[in-house]
């Protein structure tokens, strides 16, 4: 086993792939920042996230998401284009991150929990844009922007000094953006009623 305990490693990936559904190349930016200046160990398949080639390409990719997602209309765009690249996001950065670990469990792990957290937190933002589109024509959708940039760089951080603490917030975040999915369509069913 690696440094970081099979246990550890797991809640690891899973933090970082929930990141990746809030933005989809920052949390992956940071591992290759992480793993570059040694910092985090990473499987040996996924040695180019160390790479200079992949940090110059990721900065390019985060600063032009983290960019568009403040253009009105983009930002509704890129919640269907990112849905599915933060599952393979989520899959990716849960995998690298889980050294040492049977490829059995690993894969498991990282297409289930991995892709699926990141999925599912993807998901969440994607309903709270669409809402804040419809209630606000949009205004709201740069601060809903500025909380998932926050909430990416956090939880990234967090997962990588604090992976317990990391998928703690995640589980708080999506726990409160489902209740309050769920009182933005109880309001609206009760006003067209």
């Amino acid at each position: 086993m690696s440094d970081l305990g099979l246990p550890i490693s797991v809640v690891l990936g899973i933090g970082l792939a929930a990141a990746t559904g809030f933005r989809v190349f920052l949390p992956m930016l940071i591992v290759s920042v992480a793993a570059h200046t040694g910092h985090l160990p990473l499987d040996g398949g996924f040695a180019w996230l160390a790479t200079p080639s992949a940090l110059t390409m990721l900065s390019a990719a985060t600063l032009a998401e983290i960019l568009a997602y403040y253009i009105p209309a983009v930002d509704n765009l890129l919640d269907i284009l990112a849905t599915p690249a933060a599952l393979v996001a989520g899959t990716i950065v849960s995998a690298a991150v889980m050294t040492d670990v049977p490829p059995m469990v690993k894969w498991t792990a990282a297409v289930i929990a991995g892709g699926g957290v990141a999925g599912l937190t993807q998901g969440v933002t994607a309903l709270l844009r669409a809402k804040s589109t419809v209630l606000t024509g949009g205004i709201g959708n740069a601060i809903l922007s500025t909380a998932e940039l926050v909430g990416a760089l956090l939880v990234s951080l967090l997962a990588l000094v604090a992976p317990l603490a990391a998928l703690g917030f995640v589980i708080l975040f999506l726990w409160l953006g489902m209740r309050f999915i769920r009182h933005l369509l109880r309001s609206e069913r009760r006003r067209n009623s």
